[in-house]
Parts: structure tokens; sequence; C-alpha cells
């Protein structure tokens, strides 16, 4: 992947990045000097440095940075499940129907999506940027079938629920420590909110597929995978800073719709639990 495409990618996640340089001539001065004047294992250098001062931050605290690199983890490992599905060997068995390519066509998509995030991760954090790259158990140590064999579509999709409403989830428990960073801040909430999108559309196609469920967290684990449970952990509560949801003002609202209202965060420990039966240390 060369400048250019790495910086297509970085705008995928956030279209107002050249803005952040002042002037745009400069930057793209810079960027084309960086294309012509240095190697190829320096550019994650020169990119943090650029992208850091872009988003307020002549150094990235070290806190931040630790966060960051918490997303990018996640992210890579979003983008190698996704990556390895679309795999004509040894990928997912996508059916052999038109629902079946409307599903393929979406993954690809999404697919795409989680590789911008890296890059723009990455290009962020900079030379310290790290990428783990295990060997990834797709099973989560046995909590589910292969989701890549053959016939294990509907378990396909089960763990790309889990991911997708883990991530979100994830992203939320982390804003708190991002407060006051500025452009950092805004560009992972512009990430929170697509992987919201992705976890809504894969339990769309879920629904397409025959298995019931809403395009929301339902009372805590409705995956329909007991195993599951840790990823749902806490999205039963009905109650918001301490107020009681159901039937709040006399309405019917009830236990089901309360907990539908509001996402709950993960903190980062709840997170690496859940990530860690994939191989993730």
């Amino acid at each position: 992947m060369n400048i250019v495409d790495i910086l297509t990618e970085i705008e995928k996640v956030d279209g107002e990045v050249y803005e952040r340089f002042s002037p745009r001539r400069t930057a793209m001065k810079e960027f084309f000097n960086i294309g012509k004047k240095i190697s190829l294992a320096a550019v994650p250098m020169a990119l943090g440095s650029m992208f850091t001062k872009a988003y307020g931050q002549s150094t990235l605290p070290s806190a931040v940075k630790g966060v960051l690199q918490f997303a990018l983890t996640l992210e890579h490992f979003e983008a190698a499940f996704y990556t390895q599905a679309l795999k004509a060997s040894g990928g997912a068995d996508f059916p052999s129907t038109a629902q079946g390519a409307s599903d393929k066509t979406a993954i690809g998509i999404i697919s795409g999506h989680e590789t911008a995030h890296v890059n723009f991760l990455k290009g962020v954090i900079g030379s310290d940027a790290v990428v783990a790259k295990p060997s990834y158990d797709w099973t989560a140590s046995g909590a589910f079938p292969n989701p890549f064999a053959i016939g294990n579509y509907a378990v396909f999709l089960a763990v790309a629920q889990a991911l997708e409403d883990t991530g979100v989830r994830a992203y939320k428990g982390q804003a708190p420590a991002l407060v006051g960073q500025g452009g950092v801040l805004t560009a992972a909430l512009n990430i929170h909110s697509v992987e919201a999108r992705h976890a809504a559309k894969i339990r769309y196609m879920r629904a397409q597929n025959g298995f019931a469920i809403k395009p929301w967290i339902t009372g805590g684990n409705d995956s329909g995978v007991p195993n599951a449970a840790a990823v749902y952990a806490g999205e039963e509560l009905t109650t918001q800073a301490t107020i009681q949801i159901t039937g709040i003002n006399g309405t019917a609202v009830n236990a089901a719709a309360a907990s539908e209202s509001f996402d709950e965060p993960l903190t980062t420990q709840q997170v690496l639990d859940i990530v860690k039966l994939f191989g993730i240390s």
C-alpha cells in the first residue's frame, strides 16, 4: 500500500483530515515529499508525526496512545475476520442464493471499513503502532463451532454479531479517556458510529437468514449463543444515571424496551477477557 492508498483509507474515516493541516497546500507538499524522500520503513514514523500535529498534539499522551493501540488491536482482529470470510478457500460458506450474494457484498464493504480503520489508527499512532498478528482461534477456544466450516454460515453471522457488538461497546468504554483530545476523540467517535452500523447490518442479515433478532440489543444476550454472554454483560440494565427507565413518567416502557434504548460500555478488562479466547493477548 502506497502513501496515496493510506491517505485514501484515512479520509474514509475522517473526511476532514486534510483540513486539519494548515494550509492544505503545505500538507499535500509534505505528503508528496514523504513519498519521494524516505524509505517505506520510515513512512509510519513520518505519518505519525504529521497526524499527531493535525489532531492537535505535538506528541500523543501515553494514555491516549494506549487507547488507540487498544482500538488498533480490535480493528485488526475484525479486519482479519472479514478477510478470512471472503477467501475463496476456507472462507465463510455464503449461501448460493440471492440473499447469500447480497450478504457477501455487504461483508466485502464491512471488510473495507475495518481495513480503513486499521490504516487510520496506524497513521495516528505512528512508529509506535503495534499490530499483533496471532494465529487467531476463530472458535474462541471452543466456545463456537468453526465459523468458516462448510454448513456453518449461521455460526459465522453469530460470531460476526458478537465481534461487532463488542467493538461498539469497547469504543464507548474508551471514550472518557479521549475527552479533551480534540480531533482524536472526534475520529474515534466516527469509527464508533460506523461499528454500530455494522452491528445493525449483521443483525439484519441474521434476520434475513431466518434468525429471530432485532437490530438492537434486547435484554442482554440476545445472540442465541449462550457462550457469548460476556459480550452482553450489563446490557440488561434498565436504569440510566440512577433513573429507572421502566414505567418512566407513568409510561408503559417495559424492561425489554428500556434495555434496548441504551447501550452500555465495556471496560478494557472485559474486552480483553472476551478477545483473549480468540488468541489475542
